[in-house]
């Protein structure tokens, strides 16, 4: 995996001013309107979110009234880039974030600089719902849904003419994991393509201009591109790891120990939108008032296709029907508990590609990361369950095996061996 310039970093951060204002501010309270607080008021709560179908946890909430009724200021604020939401997070001017779950774990580790406040893990927002999607005038031949040996056979293709490029969305991020798990799970050495950041909502607009080949990205992006005919859905990340963890309320740890009581409020009207978002019956109100230009501005029927499990795959090859792992908010609380096995995982996944050099202290910065105590005292004060799971073995579908949280040194091992030493 080739490094990224400085020079490469700018230019693909300047594609995010098209199309989209960073800061736009919803729900802004009148003393915040009029450029200061009311006397004797507390600052409003700035929480941060990036234009994707998962922000809907963080962003109904607010809509259905959720942060008033918990007795929070919250001002809901559409950010650029990941880039711009770890700055602003780490700075404090926001005080938390829809946010890739990574995203702490690449600043604690060192594989994304953020300079300033530690960035933490309050809750889990979702499972589900990201995609890998190939653009159709570059993959020509029969690769249908899935089809890791297509997929091989055409990245070996395009390597005639041209280096293959491939788009995530931060390094670290969850959509950088998974582009390079589907890679290796299609025998692909992730070092042996490029692989760039870009913005979410730049992503389909790239794709059509021929800046990169494939992309992994959160809807509704993967859905728009297979609608315009520009791409096709090669796989969605649940069928590489069922119900693996995406995006996550990310605070600021000076926020969070200052104003815990105010986190907490959040964090249960965070909870209470996620129950409503997995009423089914909710789903197509959700992608409406999302799909507005205030927040994710892309068509609401492919936003609430998506969300119902019913994907078209774009590039003649049909519908695909999810039925109990499409993007999910809730689980019976099984989705929002903040699992340090997880963390473990992410941080090996960075060893095994190459994003860190050293191991670090896994299971020291899992619990520096992930506020799991407060997540805790939230869900039991809210009645909803804690799963006990955590730190045990589980399941990641992509590489067929069981990934022991307990012992990240021999599962290194195990990556290694299956990618013939190249991974």
């Amino acid at each position: 995996m080739k490094s990224i310039t400085r020079r490469e970093m700018l230019r693909w951060m300047g594609a995010a001013s098209v199309g989209i204002v960073g800061g736009s501010l919803v729900g802004c309270s009148r003393e915040e309107s009029a450029g200061g607080e009311a006397s004797g008021s507390r600052r409003p709560i700035r929480l941060g979110f990036i234009p994707l179908t998962d922000c809907a946890s963080v962003t109904m909430a607010h809509e259905l009234g959720l942060y008033a009724k918990y007795g929070v200021d919250v001002v809901v604020e559409k950010q650029a880039s990941w880039p711009i939401v770890r700055d602003k997070l780490a700075s404090g001017e926001l005080d938390a974030a829809h946010c890739l779950f990574g995203m702490p774990l690449a600043a604690a580790t060192g594989v994304s600089e953020a300079r300033g406040d530690a960035l933490q893990i309050a809750m889990v927002l979702n499972n589900n719902g990201q995609a890998t999607t190939l653009a159709t005038n570059m993959f020509g031949g029969p690769i249908g849904y899935g089809d890791y040996a297509g997929f091989r056979q055409g990245v070996e293709e395009l390597r005639r003419t041209k280096e293959p490029t491939f788009a995530m969305t931060f390094p670290g991020g969850t959509h950088d994991i998974w582009m390079h798990l589907t890679l290796a799970a299609a025998g692909i050495d992730p070092k042996t393509v490029r692989i760039t950041p870009i913005p979410p909502p730049q992503m389909v607009a790239n794709m059509e201009v021929g800046n990169m080949d494939g992309f992994n990205v959160g809807e509704p992006w993967g859905g728009v591109a297979a609608q315009r005919g520009i791409g096709f859905t090669f796989i969605a990340t649940q069928t590489l790891w069922k119900n693996h963890p995406e995006k996550a309320l990310v605070v600021n740890s000076r926020f969070a120990s200052e104003r815990r009581d105010d986190l907490k409020n959040v964090m249960k009207a965070v909870l209470e939108a996620s129950l409503w978002l997995d009423d089914m019956a909710n789903r197509r109100q959700a992608a409406t008032t999302i799909g507005g230009t205030a927040y994710v501005n892309a068509p609401a029927e492919v936003i609430d296709a998506r969300l119902m499990g019913n994907y078209s795959l774009g590039k003649n090859l049909g519908e695909m029907s999810f039925e109990d792992d499409m993007m999910l908010f809730h689980r019976n609380g099984e989705t929002n508990f903040p699992r340090l096995s997880h963390a473990i995982w992410f941080m090996t996944q960075y060893m095994r590609f190459g994003r860190l050099q050293q191991a670090p202290d896994y299971e020291a910065i899992a619990r520096q990361t992930i506020l799991q105590d407060l997540y805790t005292e939230v869900a039991t004060e809210m009645e909803i369950g804690i799963p006990g799971d955590d730190m045990k073995p589980f399941m990641v579908d992509a590489d067929q095996a069981l990934f022991d949280p307990a012992d990240p040194a021999t599962m290194l091992a195990a990556y290694s061996a299956k990618m013939g030493g190249a991974a």
